[in-house]
């Protein structure tokens, strides 16, 4: 008897920076690749374990923080795919986790935004996009999994708007 395979998992969530132009969030996304904790609420610790940090085939190791549920802390280990500076763009994959995410790809795009009257690009803020793409979880739903997204995307941008408002501070 021939089983049918569900589909893969995609979505895509997004965020709107009204406070800095696209090439300012786009330094601190690409530049950071080993220090995923400064800015992801729920990561504890990030570091690299081999390459060199922003350049495609560097790989990064996470963990979570305790869950609230005490389901215990979970760890991932990523690979930088692809870096374009030119569209501001990163495309990374999960090696090993150990939570069972299985074929997971994910990219992140910092597009500039259009400012107020001016039309103009990067004056305006910009727009994080970031898709997603993986085999279906066991036992999880989609749904879930996007909400987790949604919420980790709303505190990153708040810890770059904070991040930010430091540099301009120290200068």
């Amino acid at each position: 008897m021939e089983q049918k395979s569900q589909p893969r998992w995609e979505y895509k969530v997004s965020a709107r920076l009204t406070y800095a132009p696209a090439d300012q969030i786009w330094s601190l996304v690409a530049k950071d690749f080993f220090n995923l904790h400064k800015y992801y609420p729920g990561i504890a610790t990030c570091y690299g374990v081999h390459g060199t940090n922003g350049e495609p085939g560097c790989v990064r190791y996470c963990t979570t923080f305790e869950t609230a549920t005490g389901s215990g802390a979970m760890w991932f280990k990523e690979r930088l795919i692809a870096a374009n500076p030119v569209d501001r763009s990163l495309t990374y994959e999960i090696l090993d986790c150990s939570i069972g995410l299985k074929s997971y790809v994910a990219s992140i795009k910092v597009v500039p935004g259009r400012g107020g009257d001016s039309g103009g690009d990067g004056d305006g803020g910009c727009v994080i996009e970031w898709s997603i793409s993986l085999d279906p979880v066991e036992g999880g739903r989609m749904e879930d999994m996007m909400k987790s997204y949604e919420d980790g995307l709303k505190g990153k941008v708040k810890k770059m708007k904070d991040a930010l408002g430091s540099q301009e501070q120290a200068e």
